[in-house]
């Protein structure tokens, strides 16, 4: 396949505050083996893109070190050899370990889905990151259940509002914390059963709305601050899974609080891992997750789009935690 010339991007000039993104011109993608490329309708923004610009979490191996963005939606524009399931015009949906802000982005074939024919490309590029996480730490990795309880921390987030509906669609019982009561509100609207200020009496709060037994699972989107309380709600043989540390990365463990629960805590991130793993991951999203978008059981939480001009602008919004769901970029 040869060279069709260039594309815009949103770059980073370096490392530092959203000033240093800016849209430009870059080198369009070619799809290897495996491969496809997609003409973006939407880039989502994460909290990921944020570290990286600020020179915290370089991109992994193999993807562009300049571009951030981690999900996508469009429609296929260009296939690779040994491509077999995707045509040129499907509309497809998934995650990357880089290079989202663009109008053009290239990814293997097997770690995408198709976009439900209920839901508009726009809606599409709000799923992938924030779902696809969500269902991988509280479901896969945690396996969160029908009847059992899940704390989700910072519920008003993109992975929060997603975690929400899929614990009420699997009938499980939610209990979520957030700072910002207007926030707490719109998650009890997507269905949280128990909306739970953050502040230090959270963890009194848990433990009186769960008879002093605690909770089955945590999907900890916080990280440190949050360790000790989270200690003392955990259940016995329940299950700790961190998948963000926005208020910090290193506190305290009591090892022996853990032992006497049997408990389990895990990190975890989708970024850095291998085709393989993200494929496994596509597939069972495609199988269990998907579906509820067409039956109504799951939607999209949108809070603003942007043109690619704006980046800078999303960065900010996010940086000053002013969203309840997810922030695109629309490129088309």
């Amino acid at each position: 396949m040869e060279d069709t010339g260039s594309m815009q991007a949103v770059l980073m000039r370096g490392a530092g505050p959203p000033e240093v993104l800016s849209l430009q011109s870059a080198p369009m993608p070619m799809p290897g083996a495996g491969e496809i490329r997609v003409q973006v309708t939407t880039s989502g923004v994460n909290r990921a893109d944020l570290l990286q610009r600020m020179g915290r979490y370089p991109a992994p191996k193999g993807w562009p070190t300049d571009i951030p963005g981690l999900e996508f939606s469009g429609v296929v524009d260009a296939l690779g050899p040994d491509v077999e399931r995707w045509q040129e015009g499907d509309r497809v949906m998934g995650i990357l370990g880089g290079g989202g802000y663009a109008q053009y982005v290239t990814t293997h074939g097997a770690t995408v889905v198709p976009v439900p024919d209920s839901l508009d490309l726009e809606q599409a590029g709000a799923i992938p990151e924030v779902f696809m996480t969500a269902f991988d730490a509280a479901v896969m990795q945690m396996g969160l259940r029908s009847g059992e309880t899940l704390l989700i921390h910072a519920v008003g987030s993109g992975v929060g509002t997603a975690a929400v509906q899929i614990a009420k669609a699997l009938g499980a019982r939610t209990l979520g914390t957030s700072r910002t009561p207007a926030k707490l509100e719109r998650a009890a609207a997507l269905g949280l059963d128990h909306a739970i200020p953050g502040d230090a009496a959270w963890p009194e709060r848990v433990l009186e709305l769960t008879a002093g037994g605690g909770v089955d699972v945590i999907l900890d989107l916080v990280g440190g601050p949050y360790l000790e309380g989270n200690q003392r709600v955990v259940a016995v043989q329940g299950r700790h899974v961190v998948v963000g540390v926005p208020a910090g990365a290193v506190a305290s463990i009591d090892l022996r609080a853990m032992m006497g629960r049997r408990a389990t805590i895990k990190g975890t991130v989708l970024r850095a891992r291998g085709v393989e793993e993200k494929a496994a991951l596509a597939k069972a999203f495609e199988e269990r997750i998907l579906p509820l978008f067409p039956s109504g059981e799951a939607s999209p939480v949108i809070d603003r789009i942007f043109s690619p001009d704006q980046a800078a602008d999303a960065h900010r919004v996010m940086e000053a935690n002013a969203n309840f769901g997810k922030l695109l970029i629309r490129w088309a």
